[in-house]
């Protein structure tokens, strides 16, 4: 992957998380740097911790075919809002509509890259 995509692809992932602050009450960014920020601590939440409850609730996963992996993108997401500074999510429910909405603005985004 070149620098310029991956570029590309981390700017992205800061407009899906300001349209989810845009969309969702409970999910508060205080601004396009904070985004920034929290993209690169998402990404390496998931990297991490984000994998390895994704190993040990496979089960499960393959149980909902898949769906609980939003359970495990919102809880990324909470922790995610509790490190970041001015990156806040007010609820577990918040977390939940916003990883959907993330993913979903996730797909549109990737439709439109390639």
């Amino acid at each position: 992957m070149s620098v310029v995509r991956l570029l590309l692809r981390w700017l992205f992932h800061a407009i899906a998380l300001l349209v989810v602050a845009y969309i969702v009450p409970g999910f508060h960014l205080a601004n396009f740097t904070t985004a920034l920020v929290a993209v690169v601590i998402i990404g390496f939440l998931n990297m991490t911790l984000g994998l390895l409850l994704k190993i040990i609730t496979l089960p499960l996963s393959l149980l909902t075919l898949g769906l609980f992996f939003l359970v495990i993108n919102a809880i990324i997401l909470l922790w995610a809002g509790h490190i970041t500074p001015g990156f806040r999510v007010d609820s577990f429910a918040a977390a939940f509509v916003g990883a959907i909405v993330l993913a979903i603005v996730h797909v549109l985004f990737s439709v439109v890259a390639d």
